[in-house]
């Protein structure tokens, strides 16, 4: 567990753009039903980033832990996803995480590669990014993150041109991670089909291609989904 400690957890108030109720729509939990809570906030500014809203001048309320436990609890459903934003730098972000699995939660924490995992508890799913070149975010990674990555985990490369796609390959033969490793296309940029090209060309048989099932269900633009 953490080392975050606060004498009363009810003076923390976490800033939520959302919370709502939907299906797992990438990930190793894929088409699950899932809570999920987005924090407003981030450190980076992708090219292509889909959650704009949570992090440009984003509208949120401002909720104590308590209230959120009990908006979580309400839905009756264990699994729970943390997003952004950038959940890992929402202050007392680890109280949260423990008080979760204290209850009993299945906790996967969306994470975008920058900060450091590597004291998240080894009892969360960590769903991490690998930003590629063409979001502009590249150098920003912190590339000893990929070797706190364990097999419940996922590393995932969302990818929009090919230079993406050279970029995940280097980075998945140097370091060799030891995690569910995806790549998802940037919506509206590459035709998954030269994604699957690509890895079988490659050789890369240990990767997997995904698609935003949420945004084929619903679309691109909804909210809450």
């Amino acid at each position: 567990m953490s080392a975050q400690t606060i004498k009363n957890e009810n003076t923390i108030k976490f800033n939520v753009v959302e919370k709502f109720v939907s299906i797992e729509g990438e990930g190793i939990r894929s088409g699950y039903p899932a809570v999920f809570v987005r924090f407003a906030g981030c450190n980076l500014s992708c090219s292509w980033c889909d959650t704009k809203y949570a992090n440009e001048n984003p509208e949120y309320e401002e909720i104590d832990v308590d209230n959120l436990m009990n908006f979580i609890a309400s839905t009756e459903i264990k699994r729970v996803t943390l997003t952004g934003g950038e959940p890992l730098i929402q202050p007392y972000i680890y109280l949260l995480i423990d008080r979760l699995i204290r209850e009993g939660f299945e906790v996967n924490v969306e994470t975008n590669g920058s900060v450091s995992i590597k004291n998240l508890p080894r009892d969360v799913i960590i769903t991490m990014d690998y930003k590629c070149p063409s979001s502009g975010m590249e150098d920003r990674m912190i590339v000893d993150n990929i070797n706190f990555l364990g097999k419940k985990d996922v590393l995932k490369f969302v990818v929009g041109t090919f230079e993406d796609l050279k970029s995940a390959e280097r980075i998945i033969k140097t370091f060799k991670p030891r995690c569910n490793i995806f790549f998802s296309p940037v919506f509206g940029m590459i035709k998954p089909a030269e994604i699957v090209k690509f890895l079988i060309e490659n050789k890369l048989f240990d990767t997997r291609v995904q698609l935003q099932i949420h945004k084929i269900i619903w679309s691109d633009k909804i909210k809450g989904v």
